[in-house]
């Protein structure tokens, strides 16, 4: 069970930061009753999908880096997997319709407290169309990428690591080095 299944705090609690007993690291901890409150990476999962030799990718309608291209991908939501939240993403933000093929990268990133899961998909029909946190959206064969415009390094990542095993049936995911 989570620190968080029952949690009923007032509203008027006061926290503050410190040290918990027997930890070894600054927390939220109230004032009041001595709960802490742990602070944990966000975890972002996304796809680079494709259409034959064509990269599904899309152009931010949202901060940050708004009407620069990138992955399908975003924030993972409280009781999905990984898996589910990378193919929730791909039909919010370009309405697309695929099948997960394998797990294509880990990127650890402790400067952003981020952590990015990127999967290597296939869609199941070329029809996709912008979400509402997209501007519009593209397949785009390599030579067609918007390599200048792209929104975080994270997408050139993504991307080089997809093109360094296209055509292979398995391989290892690429963990960055921390």
């Amino acid at each position: 069970m989570s620190n968080d299944d029952h949690l009923h705090i007032p509203a008027d609690a006061a926290f503050s930061r410190r040290i918990p007993d027997n930890d070894d690291r600054e927390r939220l901890v109230c004032d009041a009753c001595d709960y802490v409150i742990y602070e944990n990476p966000k975890i972002v999962t996304g796809v680079v999908a494709t259409w034959g030799a064509k990269v599904l990718l899309v152009k931010r309608e949202i901060e940050p880096r708004r009407g620069y291209w990138a992955l399908p991908a975003g924030y993972m939501e409280l009781h999905e997997t990984a898996e589910q939240g990378a193919t929730r993403e791909a039909w919010e933000e370009a309405r697309a319709k695929l099948k997960i093929d394998q797990l294509l990268a880990i990127y650890s990133i402790p400067q952003i407290s981020q952590v990015q899961i990127i999967y290597r998909a296939r869609l199941s029909i070329p029809q996709i169309s912008a979400g509402p946190e997209s501007q519009e959206v593209g397949l785009f064969d390599r030579e067609e990428v918007p390599w200048n415009d792209l929104a975080f390094p994270t997408v050139e990542w993504a991307l080089n690591q997809h093109y360094s095993v296209e055509g292979m049936v398995s391989f290892p995911p690429f963990t960055n080095p921390v």
